[in-house]
């Protein structure tokens, strides 16, 4: 079996890496990236109609200041976003699965003034014509090198799992500057715009059926069942 390296921050890593041993993966997790809070003044609640959250990290790095929207209706990108918010005392309006942009599509309209947390590296979203929205950046991810045990592990035939089109960025650049060879090195993306950001040279690269983590699970499964890095049949 081909084994399979997961490279996103923690706790995603651990909780991923723990899914895939559990279905029996040669699984390995090297955090690519430090996750850190980044200082932010929080908008006049009154004036907040509704949050929205694509990623755990924007709840878990937000401090104090988050209660102040303790009860506010929350639109989540995924289910494991949406628990972290439930945990934090946020009322969920509604749990996504194809990412943000498809989210605000279907708000409510008497949600007019929205709150984004979010992180330093984000994608633009365009809320409906008849809202307003708010960006504050919570937390900032920090690129790490490459250590010499993934580098290693990464000489021989692997599958990588990509949860952003920053981490695919990182880990292409890290690849190239540690003369890793690309052509052995399979790829399982959330996404259409995270696997363009992965480049070119790959032995495989192949997308998600929906952007989320158990669909990439199930991806990269397949890929690291193949003898060849290809989703099986």
């Amino acid at each position: 079996m081909i084994p399979l390296v997961i490279i996103r921050p923690q706790p995603g890593c651990d909780a991923t890496l723990t899914v895939a041993r559990d279905l029996r993966l040669d699984a390995y997790g090297f955090p690519l990236f430090d996750v850190a809070p980044v200082a932010w003044e929080a908008p006049d609640p009154e004036g907040v109609d509704a949050l929205l959250i694509g990623s755990a990290n924007a709840v878990r790095h937000a401090g104090v200041q988050l209660q102040l929207y303790v009860g506010k209706p929350t639109y989540a990108v995924g289910r494991a976003t949406a628990e972290v918010a439930q945990q934090a005392g946020l009322a969920i309006a509604m749990v996504g699965s194809g990412g943000l942009q498809a989210v605000l599509k279907r708000i409510d309209p008497a949600h007019k003034s929205l709150l984004r947390l979010a992180g330093r590296e984000r994608l633009e979203l365009s809320p409906p014509a008849e809202a307003e929205m708010v960006e504050r950046v919570t937390y900032a991810s920090n690129a790490l090198a490459m250590p010499p045990e993934l580098a290693e592990l990464l000489t021989s035939p692997a599958v990588v799992m990509l949860h952003s089109a920053e981490a695919a960025r990182h880990f292409a650049a890290e690849c190239d500057r540690l003369a890793v060879a690309r052509a052995h090195i399979s790829l399982a993306a959330m996404g259409p715009r995270i696997a363009n950001a992965a480049g070119a040279g790959w032995e495989r690269l192949e997308i998600a059926a929906k952007p989320e983590d158990t669909a990439l699970l199930a991806l990269a499964r397949n890929m690291c069942k193949s003898t060849d890095g290809s989703s099986a049949a």
